[in-house]
């Protein structure tokens, strides 16, 4: 399914906004912290994973919420996944997850990939801290997505997803926030995997909404409200799992335990060219473009927990 609610936006981008303002330089500060001053963090660079961790707990702290850890062991080593949760009104029981893993892979700091999805995923916990969501509103920060974790039961978001299905909790909807940073208005810049070159623009310069066919329903919820309240170019399609690219995030995990999710995403290595590189640095990063995006999610989000008065 290609056919997307609304348009694409195609005007000039306008200046940002006093709110887009203050979410690009979080964005900036936290990028910089996790892929700048921590760099490389995984299993390879156990103490640098370990402080990235720590980072995101005490971020999540500072506004206000209080961190609940989902850690494991593998080989000796102790994994973490880092949620925080506002619990809903009159939907208790429905539970919106709104997460992004924050290793990266080997010899790589890892800026885009994926510290831009984690920085998001702090950035919109912020913006609903102190709110009273219908639905319950979860944030998380996932661990080992990256190889050799990724598609293995040691993958942190299999964890977590594992573990909703067995408290049979009722997720109606989960957004993976993956590889959000990169945009370019080079003609050619974008490439896709067959067949899918003829349907869409051949410019980087959008955000990816991206599902299964099981999602399909809940991809075009997102993207009718993005294109509604975001005037940024927005791209939408809901294919087979094993089309190159579409289950390659935190998405997959929840597929697995028959939850709708969809991927947030620039396309990664369909169009950022230091994808899983060492010059994936904080300064390949278009934080203006990317704070337009979070703040538009914001708005996406806001409707699919029904959020009610701050």
């Amino acid at each position: 399914m290609i056919q997307m609610p609304g348009e694409s936006y195609s005007g000039e981008m306008l200046p940002l906004t006093a709110q887009e303002i203050v979410i690009r330089d979080a964005l900036r500060r936290d990028i910089e912290q996790l892929a700048g001053q921590i760099g490389e963090r995984n299993c390879w660079r156990y103490q640098q994973l370990t402080a990235a961790a720590n980072f995101l707990e005490v971020s999540f702290v500072d506004s206000g919420y209080q961190v609940h850890r989902q850690s494991f062991d593998i080989d000796g080593q102790t994994f973490h996944n880092l949620e925080v949760e506002i619990a809903g009104t009159d939907k208790l029981d429905e539970i919106v997850i709104i997460g992004g893993h924050y290793d990266s892979v080997p010899n790589c700091a890892g800026a885009n990939d994926n510290g831009t999805g984690t920085a998001a995923v702090l950035a919109l916990a912020r913006a609903f801290a102190g709110t009273k969501p219908s639905r319950t509103l979860r944030f998380v920060a996932f661990v080992n997505e990256e190889a050799p974790f990724f598609g293995t039961p040691s993958m942190g978001s299999l964890r977590y997803a594992q573990r909703c299905h067995k408290r049979h909790e009722k997720v109606v909807a989960m957004l993976s926030l993956e590889t959000i940073g990169y945009y370019s208005d080079e003609i050619g810049s974008q490439k896709y995997p067959l067949p899918l070159a003829a349907s869409y623009p051949l410019t980087g310069n959008f955000i990816g909404f991206v599902s299964n066919s099981e999602s399909a329903q809940l991809l075009q919820q997102v993207v009718g409200a993005f294109r509604t309240h975001a005037k940024f170019p927005s791209e939408g399609a809901a294919l087979p799992a094993d089309v190159p690219g579409v289950g390659w995030s935190d998405q997959w995990a929840f597929w697995q335990q028959g939850y709708q999710a969809i991927m947030v995403t620039d396309t990664a290595p369909f169009r950022y060219p230091y994808y899983h590189t060492p010059q994936d640095t904080p300064d390949k990063i278009d934080f203006d473009s990317t704070a337009r995006v979070v703040a538009g999610l914001q708005k996406v989000i806001a409707g699919l927990v029904e959020l009610l008065e701050k």
